[in-house]
């Protein structure tokens, strides 16, 4: 096992046993006002970025099937939506940005039958379903949260209408979705009801090419069902893998696991590695301004974004880092870093574990990652938008801290303006009413209740300032 001191000192030396690779970018245009500058650059570096090469994409084998995999996965889980309706999506641009990708090697897609409110998959099918069947790796997840669908006949639905969505008639890569919330779940959900064996034969008859299990959560659990490797001969695991998570996901929320002890445990039994979360929902792309500029200095050319996938992919264990891509910039973006890849320098390693990493830890943000398995709230609470709202303006440092602060008026007024620019009044903290549906959903342990509640009272305080209204 890797100890948190051995980790900080030898990280590198960790790697190169193991051996070396690198990956690229993404940038999210999302946030509050004192953000429309910032946005305004990165849109114009947008334009003005160069088309990625065709043919340069960089594969990983997959040790058990021999198939090449792009090192670059595209996450179906943050879909482009038509403007005048954000829950109804854009199936001409879908089509458009999956032709794009395959057309510049990409061949993994990853998605989920809850994604998207549920439409993923069939968004999903429709782009895939118009190209050969041998272009491209399709992943999706048997995402029985649920209780009902712990249920023998209700898993099996939800693996039939996979296939059934994704129009194929095998799925290349299946997983068991969020492994982590304690081992009575894991056998409630998979093995109890029979599911468990009903996969293997699955995967026996073809029908699944590679079995594995995506993991959040307990590290005890992580153990348990890795350590069921020799019953079940896992194919790949899917784990959350940045620069943050590397060293400290265990110091920013106790209830998660480093990625290094995760990583480490795979490379120990040759089980590839899909990664997910490189850029943490977008908050390792939308960095402190003065973080941001030091990540530019460095490298002027790339986007900050491009840091956090170049350090995920960097492992050869990793078989593929995905990415959920909304826009055609942060595909092509993307692309460029990985077609081909770039590998990070030792010194640039070091750079990002040992000070742009402990400088985001001491930030003390919400650890959301915009994933929204938290939603819909049945009060129609937006907790993805104002937690990252939130997020967003501490990391600016237009946060309001308090009235000794000379701009402190100054951000008061900006974070409650901005706040009901990025979420209406009827889905503010305010109407939560601390039922906790959301809170078993969260892949990052987040006690949401509790922080939406400290959200509410520091705007409620916000608003009383001054006896005047924003």
């Amino acid at each position: 096992m890797i100890t948190k001191k051995d980790k900080n000192i030898s990280r590198r030396g960790f790697l190169k046993m193991l051996g070396a690779g690198s990956v690229g970018a993404a940038v999210s245009l999302v946030g509050c006002k004192e953000a429309n500058k910032a946005e305004n650059k990165a849109a114009e570096e947008y334009k003005n970025q160069v088309e990625p090469p065709k043919g340069k994409m960089t594969y990983r084998v997959n040790p058990k099937t021999k198939e090449k995999v792009s090192l670059l996965g595209y996450g179906m889980m943050r879909l482009p939506s038509k403007v005048d309706n954000g829950d109804e999506f854009d199936q001409e641009m879908i089509n458009k940005q999956v032709d794009y990708a395959i057309e510049h090697g990409l061949n993994y897609f990853d998605t989920s039958p809850v994604y998207c409110q549920g439409k993923s998959e069939g968004c999903t099918g429709i782009a895939l379903s118009r190209h050969k069947r041998d272009e491209y790796l399709v992943a999706t997840k048997l995402s029985n949260f649920n209780r009902d669908y712990w249920k023998r006949e209700k898993a099996l639905e939800m693996y039939h209408n996979s296939m059934k969505e994704l129009q194929v008639d095998y799925i290349d890569y299946y997983l068991l979705h969020a492994i982590g919330g304690g081992m009575d779940e894991f056998h409630g959900r998979y093995v109890d009801n029979g599911i468990m064996d009903f996969l293997l034969k699955e995967r026996e008859a073809g029908r699944i090419r590679n079995l594995g299990f995506s993991f959040h959560g307990q590290k005890s659990v992580f153990d348990e069902v890795l350590a069921m490797h020799d019953k079940y001969h896992w194919d790949f695991v899917q784990i959350e893998l940045n620069y943050l998570d590397w060293n400290y996901a265990d110091e920013i929320n106790k209830r998660n696991v480093d990625a290094s002890y995760l990583y480490a445990e795979l490379a120990k039994k040759g089980i590839p590695a899909v990664i997910m979360e490189p850029l943490l929902g977008g908050r390792l792309a939308n960095l402190p301004q003065y973080l941001a500029s030091e990540l530019k200095s460095h490298a002027p050319e790339r986007s900050v974004a491009s840091w956090a996938f170049r350090y995920a992919g960097t492992p050869e264990g990793v078989l593929t880092v995905l990415s959920g891509m909304t826009y055609m910039e942060h595909l092509k973006d993307n692309l460029l870093s990985y077609c081909p890849l770039v590998p990070l320098s030792d010194e640039e390693m070091r750079y990002l574990d040992d000070e742009v990493a402990q400088k985001i830890v001491g930030l003390e943000n919400i650890p959301c990652n915009d994933c929204k398995y938290c939603m819909p709230c049945p009060y129609g609470v937006d907790i993805p938008a104002i937690f990252v709202h939130y997020n967003k303006c501490k990391n600016e440092g237009s946060l309001p801290m308090g009235v000794g602060d000379s701009e402190y008026r100054k951000h008061r007024r900006q974070y409650l303006i901005s706040l009901e620019r990025v979420v209406p009044r009827d889905r503010q903290p305010d109407h939560c009413i601390q039922c906790g549906q959301c809170e078993p959903h969260c892949p990052q342990n987040i006690r949401i209740p509790r922080e939406l509640r400290k959200l509410d009272e520091m705007i409620e305080e916000l608003k009383r300032k001054d006896g005047s209204k924003a």
